[in-house]
């Protein structure tokens, strides 16, 4: 517990003044925690990120996750981004030819999907920063509030296991209490914000959010789970790798703007 508490205090300081200046330093520290956690994906299945998929991978997670204008130079190229992920796909599946076996076509799904699912989710944490620190505050409440809530709520009255499979230790009751307690803490940092939007539409969307974060937890630890691991990484002492800490805000970012809260 020492340790996990040193760590997050430690952790916080280097984080909070990159989300409060924003800009481009926020902009490389959502590329480097974009990098790092698809270094720990790749690690998960065996994979190497210094090999020639490990490579292409990470050059297709690096144009997702980069903001839009720095690949405005494309148009000047008459190339869009889409035809350069057909290159990368392409380059990925002509190396399962002379890899011998060692790199087959179920690797390359894993790589296309590594390099989406944590390139997305910083994508849009950097896109979020650049709406307004309030809106990554607010991003960052609804996911802190639904796991404070599910874990004690949980632990206190969860007696119906939701994924025992995946995470034995979750229940529906810690579920439905996290969608609780965001709705009450997100819900309420929102209004007192003074963020534009009708607070009953946010409300009704917080709900979803808070599920889909949620989900971004059981995900990693189906992840996880699967390939025989009990963290994703071992970078953040007592809590794990970047993609531990990340899962829930790699599926709310997107979210948020899908859902156009932003």
């Amino acid at each position: 517990m020492k340790t996990r508490i040193i760590t997050a205090v430690v952790a916080l300081i280097f984080f909070i003044p990159f989300v409060i200046y924003g800009g481009i330093p926020f902009e490389l520290l959502s590329i480097l925690l974009a990098t790092i956690a698809l270094y720990e994906v790749l690690i998960m299945t065996k994979q190497r990120i210094f090999s020639v998929n490990g490579i292409v991978t990470l050059l297709l997670m690096w144009l997702v996750v980069v903001p839009d204008r720095y690949l405005d130079f494309l148009e000047e190229l008459h190339i869009t981004e889409m035809e350069i992920i057909f290159i990368l796909m392409a380059l990925l599946l002509a190396y399962t030819v002379f890899s011998r076996n060692k790199f087959h076509f179920d690797q390359v799904g894993i790589s296309m999907v590594a390099a989406f699912y944590t390139g997305f989710g910083f994508h849009y944490l950097a896109l979020t920063r650049d709406a307004g620190l309030m809106y990554v505050l607010f991003a960052l409440f609804i996911v802190w509030s639904t796991d404070t809530g599910a874990y004690f709520i949980g632990k206190a009255i969860g007696k119906h296991k939701l994924a025992p499979n995946v995470s034995p230790n979750k229940t529906i009751e810690g579920f439905i209490g996290g969608i609780v307690c965001a709705l009450v803490i997100a819900g309420g940092f929102y209004y007192f914000a003074e963020l534009p939007g009708n607070i009953a539409l946010i409300l009704t969307l917080l709900v979803f959010l808070s599920i889909f974060g949620q989900l971004g937890d059981l995900v990693e630890s189906a992840l996880k789970r699967f390939y025989g691991v009990k963290d994703s990484g071992k970078i953040l002492p007592g809590h794990g790798g970047i993609l531990d800490r990340f899962d829930s805000l790699l599926f709310v970012l997107p979210l948020l703007h899908i859902l156009q809260i932003i």
